[in-house]
Formats: C-alpha cells, sequence, structure tokens
C-alpha cells in the first residue's frame, strides 16, 4: 500500500531502506560529524573529572527536547529546581525533570545490559510521561499541521503491528552491518518516530534513543550532546525533512540534516566545554589569589558542577561543617565571585559567569 496521510501506514517499510543511502555527499559529511563527535569526546576524556559538566549539558539538552513539546521552562528555574530541597510546583520543570530521570535511567540500563529493546523504549516513556501506559492499542492517531489542522500522518495502527514494527527496529540497530553508525543513527531516529508507538512522549524518547544509541557503539560515553538544541534552531526542516522521507523516499537530506546535527552540536559543546574551562582556570586563580583561606581544588569543583549551590553541597565535599562553608560562601559573594538568592528558605549561590557561558 503506498503511503496516504489520512491512512495508518502500516506499509512503513522496514530497514535499511532499499536505495543507495551511503552517496559521496554523505560519506564526507558522515566524516566531518565522526570528526567533531571524536574531538568532543576526547575534551570530555581530558577533563580532570569527565563528569564534572555533564550535569549542566543533560539538564539542557532535558530542557530543549522539553521545548520542542512546547513545554517551556528556563534554565534559571530548571538549575534552582535541581538543587532545591522544596517540592516542584511548576508543571513544567516537573516534565523537564523526569526527562533528565528518564535520560540517567536508559544510561544506567545500558551499562547493565547494552541492548535497546522495546521494553527499555516503554520505561523511558513512562519516566517521561510518569504513567504506565504502554504501545498504543487504540485506533485514530493522526499527526497534524497545527496551522489548519489537516493530517499530515497517519502512524502505523494496532499493537501487534507496532511491536512487529518495533522488532524490526530492534534487529536493525543491532544488526552486524557495514553500514556507518552515524548514518545507522540517522534511519534509526526516523525509523522510531515513524513507527510513532505511544500516545504521547515519542519525541522525547526518540531522542533519549540518539544519546544512547551513540553510548551503545562507542561513540560517546557520557550524555554530553546537545542535540535538541539544533532541532528547536531548524525546527520546520526537522518535521519537513520527516515527511519527505515518507512521502517521497527522500532520505539524502534526512540523513545530511541529522549528520550537521550531529557535527554542529559536538563543535558547540567542545567550544562551550573549553570556554567553562578557561573560566574555571581563571576563576580558580583570582579565588587563590584573595581567597587562600577558601580555595580548594574539590571548591572549584562544586562552584562549576551546576550554577547554582548551596552550604550542603559543600558540606557534602567535605570542605567544612555547616557554619565554615556557609563562610566560605559569604566570602565569595562578598568578593564577586558568586551572587546569592533566597529561594523559599534555601540560600543559593549563583556562579553567574558560567550561567553566561550556559545561555549562550
Amino acid at each position: 500500500m503506498a503511503y496516504h496521510p489520512e491512512k495508518p501506514y502500516n506499509e512503513l517499510p522496514a530497514l535499511p531502506p532499499i536505495i543507495e543511502i551511503e552517496t559521496v555527499a554523505i560519506l564526507k559529511k558522515t566524516i566531518a560529524a565522526s570528526r567533531a563527535l571524536s574531538e568532543l569526546k576526547g575534551a570530555i576524556t581530558n577533563l580532570p573529572n569527565p563528569t564534572l559538566f555533564i550535569d549542566t549539558i543533560y539538564l539542557q539538552e532535558a530542557q530543549a527536547s522539553s521545548a520542542i513539546e512546547n513545554i517551556i521552562t528556563t534554565q534559571d528555574e530548571l538549575f534552582k529546581a535541581t538543587i532545591t530541597d522544596r517540592n516542584i510546583e511548576n508543571t513544567a520543570v516537573k516534565e523537564v525533570i523526569h526527562y533528565k530521570d528518564a535520560l540517567w535511567f536508559g544510561f544506567e540500563q545500558l551499562e547493565k545490559r547494552p541492548v535497546l529493546t522495546t521494553n527499555l523504549f516503554i520505561s523511558i516513556m513512562q519516566l517521561i510521561k510518569k504513567n504506565q501506559s504502554g504501545i498504543r492499542n487504540t485506533p485514530g492517531t493522526k499527526l497534524t499541521n497545527p496551522a489548519n489542522g489537516q493530517s499530515v500522518y497517519t502512524p502505523p495502527e494496532g499493537e501487534e503491528i507496532i511491536r512487529g514494527k518495533l522488532k524490526d527496529l530492534e534487529d536493525f540497530i543491532h544488526a552486524e552491518d557495514n553500514i556507518d553508525p552515524l548514518i545507522k543513527l540517522a534511519l534509526i531516529h526516523y525509523q522510531f518516530e515513524a513507527i510513532h508507538p505511544f500516545s504521547d512522549g515519542n519525541g522525547r524518547t526518540g531522542r533519549i534513543i540518539l544519546l544512547l544509541y551513540l553510548k551503545q557503539v562507542g561513540l560517546l560515553e557520557l550524555p554530553a550532546l546537545y542535540l535538541s538544541n539544533y532541532i528547536i534552531d531548524h525546527k520546520n526542516d526537522y518535521y519537513l525533512k520527516l515527511r519527505m522521507v515518507t512521502e517521497k523516499g527522500d532520505w539524502q537530506t534526512w540523513i545530511m540534516y541529522m549528520l550537521d546535527m550531529v557535527e554542529q552540536t559536538a563543535i558547540k559543546g567542545r567550544q562551550q566545554i573549553t570556554k567553562i574551562e578557561l573560566l574555571m582556570s581563571k576563576m580558580g586563580s583570582e579565588i587563590h589569589k584573595e581567597l587562600p583561606r577558601v580555595y580548594s581544588k574539590d571548591l572549584m569543583e562544586v562552584l562549576f558542577k551546576l550554577p547554582y549551590t548551596k552550604r550542603f553541597f559543600l558540606e557534602k565535599a567535605g570542605l567544612g561543617n555547616l557554619k565554615t562553608v556557609g563562610n566560605y560562601l559569604n566570602d565569595l559573594e562578598k568578593a564577586g565571585f558568586l551572587k546569592s538568592e533566597l529561594v523559599g528558605k534555601e540560600k543559593l549561590y549563583l556562579n553567574f559567569e558560567l550561567m553566561k557561558i550556559l545561555k549562550k
């Protein structure tokens, strides 16, 4: 059956596509994307503490991935909510935190068992949505143009058919073939979004799968790639190119889009890490000079783990009791390194220079 936007696409072909996908242009772009990703991985590996900046990156990814689904929160709100003890009341912030939890759950599961399965996808979606729903089993799902309400795509229908297509996708993910992993990444992402297995949460689950696949094939050990920001910046292209695969079999432009996403995101990530490293070194030297009693390597790591910190984090790092570390933070604020803010009953301290870098 040929594709028709109003009819369930139960004949969605399995991967790989029966066309030439490793064209000269795609292979050239693959080399560039692979190089950028390798340089990012190297920059992270060479950090004194490779996990130091990961919290800021995956929280940014969680925020941007949720924003694609029109779940809007600010980085400031998100970073504050992450470290405060009070209950989170903002619904959008809660959803972003759920995404972050789902992302880390996926990485933890891959550490235990390095396979991407339908059951893992379901668990990730359930963590994102905070419910126990599973594969779509009711008819009537359609993707529409928000401007005019016109149907643009009707995904496969029927739980048995959807599970069959997910099993085919699993087999393709783990098949030993000669397709470059980054090209395969593009194919996998299209296929998952085209299957559209859940009633909600498909986009966010699909973007987590991107990062999990990069880990599975050894291209990235930690979720240090801020992919969703690229999609936000090129959102219309993202949906248009997905449609062009479905409607016209145009894999070339879709794969090029995805390769550019990996390349540009990796370059930006490496540049951001370099800026943070330089700021950390500069601020460390200045604190050591102005407040030698306060300075330590462990202190700097606490101040750069997230843009906000509080007394408990310094105490937990072994820098002193609550009174002592409270004095440290007050001294750092008086010297102009931090700014304090009362959130509920807690006093938080902002590394505002770090926040500036994260917001660029």
